[in-house]
């Protein structure tokens, strides 16, 4: 890694912020625009909301099971065990849920859109899209969002759904507590904040991992080293950025329900 001095890093960070933004407003008006590209929208809703269901299922499952596990242990102190799956639906569906699951097909799709965007790239495909005026941001960036934003909120509920499951399964097992009970307070304790936190987070996080994935892949430079550059920094920016619009956004809406 060369040597650069703090005032031209500075100045190399804000400009690639600056470019960012420009690049997501620009891929925001492109959704109004024809044409639409349906078919590429439906291939790409295949590859990342189904092809992310696995890992989200699972990754779901196993964070309500582990939640499940150490409330318990805490709760058994106050002797409230029976509040367990109060504590498991809350953590699921307010905060855990959308983050967990947008990492997940971050670290999964960010990547892929830059390796294969950068590909692209680097092979001069984007070159030979524009000189059959074919334009690039509309053929292969708006599809990767539409797809990602609608995906990633399904998604988010399948995984919700699952980790509920994996708190009612420590519930039973280890607890012995009533799957009845489990479920009626898991439902009861959800009033309308807690869901509408909860999907949308998602809608935000899926434009944050689309945008990011496309940008670093059509800004690859530097051959197939490049593209290997590329992707790793779109995993990285995909989920930092999650993780402070999460921070962001949660502190906004408790202030607007607060207010109302």
């Amino acid at each position: 890694m060369e040597l650069v001095s703090p005032a031209y890093f500075a100045k190399e960070k804000v400009q690639s912020v600056q470019d960012y933004v420009i690049f997501s407003a620009q891929a925001l008006v492109n959704l109004f625009r024809k044409p639409f590209y349906f078919a590429d929208m439906v291939q790409q809703a295949d590859l990342i909301g189904v092809g992310s269901l696995p890992i989200v299922a699972l990754t779901g499952f196993f964070t309500g099971a582990v939640l499940a596990v150490q409330t318990a242990n805490t709760l058994e102190r106050f002797g409230s065990v029976t509040m367990v799956g109060q504590l498991v639906s809350l953590s699921m569906v307010r905060e855990l849920g959308p983050v967990l699951t947008s990492l997940m097909v971050a670290g999964r799709n960010s990547s892929g859109m830059a390796s294969e965007l950068g590909s692209m790239v680097v092979t001069e495909q984007i070159d030979a899209m524009r000189a059959l005026g074919t334009d690039p941001m509309k053929k292969l960036v708006t599809p990767r969002i539409v797809a990602t934003v609608f995906m990633l909120f399904f998604l988010t509920i399948i995984s919700d759904l699952v980790g509920l499951t994996g708190g009612l399964v420590i519930a039973k097992l280890l607890l012995r507590l009533d799957a009845r009970q489990y479920w009626s307070t898991a439902w009861q304790i959800l009033v309308f904040q807690d869901v509408f936190m909860g999907l949308i987070k998602p809608v935000l996080f899926g434009l944050i991992i689309a945008t990011v994935g496309c940008f670093y892949g059509l800004n690859a430079r530097g051959g197939t080293q490049g593209v290997g550059r590329a992707t790793t920094q779109a995993v990285v920016a995909a989920s930092v950025l999650i993780l402070a619009m999460d921070l962001l956004l949660t502190r906004l809406l408790m202030i607007l329900f607060v207010m109302h």
